[in-house]
């Protein structure tokens, strides 16, 4: 037993002698396996902790150990040193873990992702969907004139100027696949924003037939005013009187003029007097008061926007020799309302406007127009008709008794009264004075030039009733 002892103690001691030469940093392990044999243990146990503990490490082909290390082939005992050797597997190298990525970010990006595209094409469908249905649009009613021969395309734009829908390029599309060859009748269409693609291609492609009703001729005259226009819509059964002025007076409609006009309009008798242009129109029988009123803001606004001539220069629209005056469109229709009810006649709306043009350039000298139709208007007109009496309303339409322009319209002017004032002649007149019964005007520079002319027309009156 003695020399078993030492003869395992030398094995050991070479193994120390061996560890130290190949592979230095295994020299505390080492020592735990020696350690390890000084106990009294059985020589099959020891040499099982040596091999579990020398397990755990790996060596190198550099290292020279490709089979089992030499020293564990020293052992004496030549049975239990074969089973070791060919129980020994090859020591390969440790493989070095590689790196997991965290996949849980790029999935929820790609998720997000997916998601906001969805939401977004839904949204877009739905809102091609409400416009095609006319969903949650408005209820009001738009006037359209198709010009001849306007094309699919053309109509869509114009529908989407008006508001009336929002996707041009998805009418055109829905159009053309609705109906081959189908034709929009040009002339004027009453649509609405709540109507659905197919009503609205209904409207523009259908016929008028007997079952819209009658269609009336109504003519207003020039210097009519609204309470008189409202009477004659009522009289031919076109619409109601109270109906007409409720809905002209509240606008709205999206003519491009009613961007022009003021926002305070609290000093006016009638809001729109002076908008209704005097021209004939045919209507239908029970109308809408909607439709007949868009159909006189659309006609004054194409006059206003029509080319202008005075002298030798065009201008492209009305509005454009109005600014060049230094006028808004307020001012220019009332001052229009004025010469309108004070010119005898066409050929001196010119003049008249002259006078009028002296007076308001000459404020100091000049600071009332003395303009009796305003007066009238005042008088004859608002005072009769206001539902709360207002005596500064009254007055500031008189111009006898405030200085400047009224508030608003007299009347509704033609557009000979609007072009005497656009041209703005040069005279030296501040005073009129017209003969009814003649129809012939004077003018005059100075106040007594002025009332010689007045005897003179009062002399003429009386040589008249005396025949």
């Amino acid at each position: 037993m003695n020399d078993n002892n030492d003869k395992l103690n030398d094995i050991l001691n070479e193994i120390d002698n061996k560890k130290n030469e190949v592979y230095e940093p295994q020299e505390e392990i080492f020592e735990e396996d020696s350690a390890f044999l000084n106990e009294n243990e059985s020589r099959e146990e020891q040499y099982d902790e040596i091999e579990r503990d020398h397990q755990d490490y790996e060596f190198d082909d550099d290292d020279g150990f490709d089979e089992v290390p030499p020293y564990l082939t020293d052992v004496s005992n030549d049975d239990h040193r074969r089973s070791r050797t060919e129980a020994a597997p090859k020591k390969k190298k440790k493989k070095k873990k590689k790196r997991k990525y965290n996949r849980l970010p790029g999935v929820l990006i790609l998720v997000t992702l997916i998601f906001g595209i969805s939401i977004i094409s839904s949204l877009v469908i739905i809102g091609f969907g409400k416009d095609m249905l006319g969903i949650g649009k408005s209820e009001k009613t738009h006037l359209i004139v198709v010009p001849d021969g306007a094309t699919v395309e053309e109509i869509s734009l114009m529908l989407q100027t008006d508001d009336i829908i929002k996707y041009p390029e998805v009418f055109s599309m829905f159009a053309n696949l609705r109906q081959e060859g189908m034709t929009f009748i040009s002339g004027e269409h009453f649509v609405r924003p709540n109507m659905p693609y197919e009503t609205i291609i209904d409207e523009l492609t259908k016929v008028p037939t007997e079952e819209m009703g009658e269609s009336i001729q109504v003519t207003f005259p020039e210097g009519i005013n609204l309470i008189e226009a409202s009477q004659i819509l009522e009289e031919n059964g076109i619409c109601d009187a109270s109906d007409f002025i409720f809905y002209f007076n509240s606008g709205g409609f999206g003519v491009p003029f009613e961007d022009r006009l003021p926002l305070d309009s609290s000093m006016k008798f009638q809001r729109m007097e002076g908008y209704l242009f005097p021209d004939t129109y045919f209507f239908y029988e029970n109308s809408s008061p909607e439709e007949v009123c868009q159909k006189i803001y659309y006609n004054f606004d194409t006059k206003m926007n029509a080319e202008f001539t005075l002298g030798k220069k065009t201008y492209e629209t009305r509005y454009e020799r109005m600014e060049e005056l230094n006028l808004n469109l307020d001012q220019l229709i009332t001052f229009a309302s004025i010469v309108q009810k004070e010119a005898a006649t066409n050929d001196v709306m010119t003049n008249v406007a002259s006078v009028f043009w002296n007076r308001l350039n000459n404020s100091d000298e000049f600071p009332k127009l003395q303009s009796d139709p305003t007066s009238n208007y005042s008088n004859d007109v608002i005072r009769p008709n206001m539902e709360y009496f207002d005596q500064v309303k009254i007055d500031a339409y008189d111009t006898y008794k405030s200085p400047g322009l009224p508030p608003g319209a007299i009347c509704n002017p033609g557009i000979e009264a609007i072009d005497a004032v656009l041209e703005a002649y040069e005279s030296d007149w501040f005073y009129f004075i017209a003969n009814i019964n003649t129809k012939e005007t004077y003018f005059s520079e100075t106040l007594e030039e002025h009332e010689e002319k007045q005897a003179m027309i009062e002399e003429q009156y009386a040589a008249a009733a005396a025949e």
